[in-house]
Order: C-alpha cells, then structure tokens, then sequence
C-alpha cells in the first residue's frame, strides 16, 4: 500500500465531496411522507407561577392537529441528568425536575410552555402566538452569588436553595493548602470571569419524531453527537420506550462543540407527539430560538490563589468558583465545573497542594453545560492568567517561571488525583519560541509604536484530559453511563470493509481518518474502508463523540476489531496455504508464509471466509465480521504551549491579533492536515472568547444577546493566520494507537494567550495598573481599563 493513505497522510476529507456540492443530508434535510409541523411557545419571563395556558381559539385555527401542554406529560418522565456530583460534606447534590412542558412554573426565558403541531409551520407558528398565557411573573435571580444569599427567590420552590451542590476537592487537601499560602514568601491573587458563551454551530437543532403503528416502533431524527445516548435518556427515563422499539438517526450533524451532546425536550416532544397523532412531527430551531434553548456554556466566576516560595517554586493554588448551572441540569452540567476542571487544576506544573471549591448554582437562565474544552478552557485560563500575575509581581520572566515549576518525570500523579502518562513540556515551549520567532518581537512592536499602536506578547501553556475514563471509575464519581466505545469491522467476500462505529462524525473528518488506521494494519487502499455511524439501528452501543475522545477511544474499539479480524483470517489464510498459523504474516495486503514465497491475497482469504471449502468448519466459523468495545484505562493528555501577539489602538482600545502560533503535543498523528484544521477551528472559538462573545442577561432575566445583533462571533478578518505545529509527539502509552486527542486544543490554550498579550501590551506601554482586564476584551472594555 502507497504510504502516503496510511497513518500519518494528509488525505483529503472525503466527506468533503458531499458537502461542497450540496449532498449533505442534515436533519433538516428529512421530511417524511404526511409530516406535521412544530411550534413552541415559550416564556418571555425568566421566573413565573404559570396559572394557565387557553388554548381554545388556538385550537380552531387552520392546519392545527392538536396543542400540547404541560398536562400531557404529566406521568412522563422529565429529562434526565446524567451525572451526580456528591459535595463536600458528602451529601448528594439537589437535583430538580426538568418536564418536558412547563409544569406551574416557568423558569429561565425560552423555558417551553406549549407546543403546536399542525399541517405547515407557519399554522403552527401563527396558533401559537394566539395562546393566551396567565403568568403571575416572580423576582428573577440571575447573579450566582446573589443567588445563593439567604431569602434569594428560589428557581425551584421544592428544593432547599438554590446551591445545586458545594464541592471540595481534594478536601483532604484543604488545611494544608491554607496553611501553604498563609506562610508562603509570596501570593498571588486574581478574581475573574469566565463568561457565559452561547455554541452558535452553523446548523440549528433539529428534531423529526417518526412512529409505526404496525410494531409500535418509534424513530428519531436528530442533530445529536452521540445518538446511542439519547436513545437511552429518553426511552428509558422519559417516554418509556424499550429501547429495541426506539431508532435514534443522526445524519450529517453541522458543528457541534458540545451543545449537541445533551437530551433536550424538543426531542422527547416530537417522539412522543409521533406517537400521539401517528404521523410525523418535525421542529426546526430558528436562531432566536438557539439562543434561548440550547444549553450555554462557560459562566464562572472564580477568585485564585498562588502560593509561590522566594525561588519562584509553585507551594500551593487554592480557588474558589461560582458555576451557573442555569434553571435545570443539562445532562453533564454538573460533572463540567468539577471532574473536568478541578482535576485538571495542576496544569503543566509540580504544585504539591492544590484544593478546589465549586459552588453550582441555579439561576432563572438557561441551562449551562459542556462547550469545546468543557471545565478544562476555564481551568486553564485562571491558572495561566495567575501565573502570568505572579510573574509580573516577581519581576521575573513569565516564561521562565514557568519553566522552572514545569513537570519533567513521567508519570506524574497530581494532587488532584490524575496520573499523566506521557508529555515533554520544555519541548512544547522551545519549538513554540522558534515559530513564534520570538526573537523578532523587539523589531514587530518598534515597528508597531511608529504607526502609534501598542503591541504585546503573550505565553501560556495548558494540559486537557480527553477521553474521559475509564467506566468504572467515573462511576464511581457519579457518572451515570458508561464511557467505553464501540466498533464492528464487517469484511465483505470481495475484500472491502464496513466499520459501525459508536462515535460520531459532525466535522472532525472520521470517514477519512478512521479508513487510514485500517488501511494501514491491513496494508490496503483507505478507499476500500467505509465508516457508518450516526444510526442507533445499524451500529453496536457506543457513547458518541465529545472530549476529544474519537480515536483514543471510538479509534481503539476500531483497532481492536480489526486485530481479531487479522487474527481470524491469517488462520484461513495458514489453511489455504497448508501452513502454521504461528507462521502467516500480513504486509502490504498479502498474507504470506514467513521464510517462504507462498503468498495469498487479502481478497482470496475474504472469498474463502464466506466460500468455506479449504478450512474445517469445526475449527473456523464462516465470515469475516468482528465487534470490540474499548474502555480506556486512563485518560490522555495532549498538552502544548501558545504564543499571541496583538496590537492594541491607544485611541479606541480596539485589539487586533497579529499573529498567533500554536506548538502541541497530541501523540501519534493520522492526518496533519485534519489536525492542523482541528487547531485553527479551536483557536478561532477561543479568540472569540477572548475578544468578541458573551453572553449576557439583564437584572430581570432578560436574554440582552439573543441574536447576532448582541452576540458578536468571531469573522475571518479578526483572526491572523496561524502557525501551528504538532511535531512534539510523545505518544499516549494507554491506547493501542500512542493518539491523545485535539478537537479542543485550540479553544482551550487560546484564551490566556489573548488576554496575557494585551495585557502585556499595555504593561509596556506604562499601564502597570493594568494587571487584567475580563473577557471579552471588547474595546470600550480595554479603554476603560486604560484611563484606569
């Protein structure tokens, strides 16, 4: 087989084909024969006592099938959260009911109250705007800390507070981390935001909810990650459907960054609606709608504390966080501010103690769950920027203080209870220096001060767990599913393969890369490989694709399936060739008898599998089909180190980014190019972080950045070209593939990066006050900061 399509190619996505010329099949894409259409309506007040929803003139209007509210799913099953945290006292966290419809009481604005299902949407739409609402509106809580203070209104009236839960980790920890930073030579302190970010992927969600009467069999159309999972939320813990009476599709999916992980109502109401009116029920989100129901992401608030010795040594790191979880529990909202961001506390460094409180909170706002990096971009940024603080507290460059706390052995236990396997953190830093060309800097920013702008570097570092696992004892942290994946590897007679796989592709180019592994164990053309995902009904049980976990994990069940396929055919083929099987080996699709020119071809040996006339049949089955789930015995660790350098105008505060480079370490590569795409799609979300999103809600609950009119994303003018590397591999020693994810990268180590640049900038310009500014640094934010 020609190198150049195995492991380590950069083929082109063949995906890509279908997408460029317009054959794409999206959710959207989807209508069934005798459709109906969905409209919600939802609460224009973030807190409520729902008195009464008249739908009697709706009813009657034309095209309308029929209006269901709250009271239809009363006895249903209300969407469930998949992760339970237990806080430090050793209590469970509160956990509230999350109905499909508003049930007496509507809580955050979009919350849905009612839903029309007629012939057209525009019927749907227009009935639903003629229900009458009786609303007795309520004091709204949006502030988390004010949310948690003695008499604040309480999202929800059953539970105690409105602190879902408070946790500590390692609590153990605690007294001596306090003492660390009592007596500490230096501490350093920073209080921050990490804003609430709202996922914006180009394709909204879409629900078509399908039912058979002839064997009462439902199916589901969705722009999920991870069908297998929603089939299993919602049949099991709210409609009630026996999951081989449930089919859950995901087709194309446009973008996901997480927001697409979860089980949402929209859903679980056209599958049951199906069923109800025995016809098809679609919903397509309008992009007002996505602003007000798809989970958000990010909202932190977070005080840190750095305990340094009078050499600059890392002694201790304590912090404090405030997590908003929304008025209900996503999915995995409460797993994110903690199990995949308090562990990843230590960072790239040897702090000895470390301890993490996190206090989640609901307030009258949409749920928050994972977005790109989930707990590990808001772990990152606080450490990085604090580091970056005590560097310049200390007079001492920001680089080298990080060098010299830097982990250097591996594996390394943390204090927050993860074992790095594998990572070269000095080596990350060097090849950053040279693409960055830091040298150059001095003569860039003169360059920059005679067209009257300031210019500033800034450095960070980050290390991301992906790959979450293993199953047992996630569950053990209060995971309610498993977190293995799965693979079956179908030979056909003709020798080309189909893999079903449990993850799923929504951009990260599986069709290609996921071929090139097998074409390179097998030693055949990537072309004679085809992938399948994304049907509950033709694929084995897997968790889905999310935490960079695709080829770590969903790639190892691959990997592993393709090794008993090997192993299944080199008996046939020791058959066919009246050898030992001890003696067969397979190079370059051939397997061939070792010290012999007796050779047979991988199509002959998949012929033979299925025409089984020259091996015992008492010995060897028939066919060439084989299923592996993999569990991963640890996470892994991609970690790297980034540069930015931005220009700032002195006049209006506006930023620009000049340059930005980007060196990491994730293992073995597939395919550069994916990577390198992978990187640049993540720096760009983390500088829209940086300088241009948030998300943001007035004192009654009002959502102020509905739209795109509010909501600034980032273009293509206000990112650089980037320059990237991935040449510092040290490979991951758990997973048969040495890979260790980069899906998230870039929105991860980018942030600090941006703001520790213009920070930098304005430090040079005189501006020693100026020791951080929050995201995003819009420019009315950097001026204001500049007249101090």
């Amino acid at each position: 087989m020609p190198k150049d399509h195995g492991i380590g190619a950069s083929d082109k996505r063949r995906e890509d084909v279908r997408f460029l010329t317009g054959k794409g099949r999206y959710t959207d894409d989807i209508n069934l024969p005798g459709q109906a259409y969905v409209a919600f309506l939802r609460s224009d007040v973030a807190h409520g006592k729902l008195n009464n929803v008249d739908t009697a003139a709706a009813s009657g209007m034309p095209g309308v099938l029929r209006i269901f509210t709250g009271a239809d799913f009363e006895g249903v099953g209300g969407l469930p959260c998949g992760w339970q945290v237990t806080d430090r006292h050793g209590n469970v966290m509160q956990e509230p009911g999350h109905p499909v419809l508003a049930q007496g009481k509507v809580r955050h604005v979009g919350d849905p109250i009612a839903a029309v299902v007629a012939e057209t949407y525009e019927q749907a739409r227009d009935a639903a705007e003629a229900i009458s609402l009786d609303i007795d509106e309520l004091p709204a809580v949006v502030d988390m800390k004010e949310a948690v203070k003695d008499g604040a209104p309480k999202v929800h009236d059953d539970l105690t507070s409105n602190l879902c839960y408070d946790w500590g980790f390692v609590e153990d920890n605690r007294e001596a981390v306090d003492q660390a930073i009592k007596n500490a030579a230096h501490v350093t302190t920073l209080e921050l935001t990490n804003q609430r970010l709202v996922a914006n992927p180009m394709e909204p969600r879409v629900a078509v909810g399908d039912y058979a009467a002839h064997d009462d069999s439902s199916t589901l159309y969705t722009t999920s990650q991870n069908p297998h999972v929603i089939r299993l939320l919602m049949g099991a813990f709210v409609l009630g459907i026996p999951e081989h009476k449930l089919r859950v599709v995901a087709p194309d999916v446009g973008g996901g960054f997480g927001t697409k992980i979860f089980h949402y109502a929209e859903e679980a109401f056209c599958t049951f609606a199906a069923k109800q009116l025995k016809r098809a029920v679609k919903w397509t989100a309008t992009r007002s709608e996505a602003f007000m129901s798809d989970a958000h992401g990010r909202d932190h608030v977070t005080k840190i504390e750095l305990a340094l010795d009078k050499d600059g040594m890392f002694q201790a790191l304590r912090t404090e966080t405030y997590a908003n979880m929304g008025a209900y529990l996503s999915t995995f909202a409460p797993s994110v501010p903690t199990w995949l961001h308090g562990t990843l506390m230590a960072g790239n460094y040897k702090t000895p103690l470390i301890y993490v409180n996190v206090k989640a909170v609901f307030t009258n706002t949409v749920p928050v769950d994972a977005y790109r990096g989930a707990g590990r971009p808001e772990a990152t940024f606080q450490l990085e920027r604090v580091i970056d603080k005590a560097a310049r507290e200390l007079g001492v460059d920001p680089i080298e203080l990080r060098r010299k706390n830097f982990i250097t052995e591996f594996p390394y236990a943390t204090p927050v209870a993860v074992e790095y396997d594998t990572g070269n953190y000095n080596a990350t830093m060097d090849k950053l220096i040279e693409i960055a060309d830091f040298a150059g800097f001095d003569a860039r920013r003169a360059e920059s001060e005679k067209r009257g702008k300031l210019r500033g570097l800034g450095v960070n570092c980050y290390i991301e767990a992906c790959g979450i696992a293993p199953s047992q004892l996630v569950g053990q942290l209060g995971a309610r599913a498993g977190l293995y994946e799965s693979a079956t590897v179908r030979v056909n007679a003709t020798g080309g393969l189909v893999v079903m796989t449990g993850s799923h592709s929504h951009g990260q180019g599986h069709e290609t890369t996921f071929p090139q592994v097998i074409a390179e164990m097998i030693g055949i053309d990537a072309n004679m490989v085809e992938i399948v995902h994304g049907d509950t009904a033709n694929t084995p049980m897997g968790m889905g694709t999310y935490g960079s976990r695709s080829l770590a994990v969903g790639g190892s069940a691959m990997v592993r399936a393709t090794e008993k396929i090997i192993a299944k055919a080199k008996k046939i083929a020791a058959h066919l060739m009246e050898a030992s099987e001890g003696d067969i080996e397979l190079k370059e699709g051939k397997f061939s008898v070792a010290g012999t020119d007796k050779s047979v071809a991988w199509g002959d040996v998949c012929l033979a599998a299925y025409v089984p006339h020259n091996y015992p049949l008492d010995q060897i089955e028939p066919g060439l089909e084989e299923t592996s789930f993999y569990d991963p015995s640890n996470f892994t660790y991609p970690a790297g180190a980034y540069a930015c350098e931005v220009e700032v105008d002195p006049d209006t505060g506006k930023v620009t980014i000049e340059r930005f480079a980007a060196a990491d370490d994730f293992g073995n590569i597939v395919n550069p190019m994916i990577v390198s795409g992978q990187v640049h799609g993540g720096l760009a979300q983390g500088i829209g972080q940086a300088l241009l999103e948030g998300c943001s809600y007035d004192e009654n609950g009002q959502l102020i950045s509905a739209s795109y009119m509010d909501y600034a994303m980032p273009r293509a003018s206000d990112v650089p070209f980037y320059t990237v590397d991935h040449s510092c591999q040290t490979p991951c020693t758990h997973n048969p593939l040495g890979v260790k994810g980069c899906g998230e990268a870039g929105a991860i180590g980018s942030p600090p990066a941006v703001v520790n640049a213009v920070v930098d900038a304005l430090q040079r310009a005189g501006k020693s006050n100026v020791t951080h500014i929050d995201m995003p640094l819009s420019p009315a934010r950097v001026w204001a900061a500049m007249q101090g």
